[in-house]
């Protein structure tokens, strides 16, 4: 029977078959941004753990940034705590930042393939939905 990429590129990753049947997968890249990681970091203070592949993940402001005007402040001040956050953590757990000054910031599920971070053969994961777009490279991408 012949193999899908899909089939090729999951046996290419995987770490283990879990009793459950589950597969245990190896991801090759970690998108991040500032809505949903303060939780994460913070679990992983309290854990007193590190990121494991800092290597392979990146992060960006991308869901409560000014668009008009990136020279203004930010309107809402959760907003502005949430990118306080952001830059702190990534500062702490030493892992690039993309944002408004570095000329790489962006949507984050649009940044992988713009930067050459997505490539094909690859698994992919991101706390945002449309990170599955992200199979357009030939990738294996979850929007968890």
């Amino acid at each position: 029977m012949a193999r899908t990429l899909l089939d090729k590129v999951w046996d290419a990753h995987t770490v283990r078959t879990l009793p459950s049947g589950q597969t245990q997968l190896l991801i090759g890249l970690h998108l991040i941004h500032e809505v949903t990681t303060p939780q994460a970091f913070q679990m992983l203070k309290e854990l007193k753990l590190k990121v494991r592949m800092p290597e392979r993940t990146f992060g960006t402001l991308d869901h409560i940034i000014p668009t008009a005007d990136q020279t203004r402040p930010y309107a809402d001040p959760e907003a502005e705590e949430m990118a306080q956050h952001m830059y702190r953590n990534m500062k702490e757990f030493g892992l690039p930042l993309f944002d408004m000054a570095s000329g790489k910031q962006g949507i984050v599920h649009v940044i992988g393939p713009e930067l050459g971070l997505s490539q094909p053969g690859m698994t992919i994961a991101c706390g945002d939905s449309h990170t599955s777009t992200h199979g357009a490279v030939g990738a294996i991408a979850f929007g968890i």
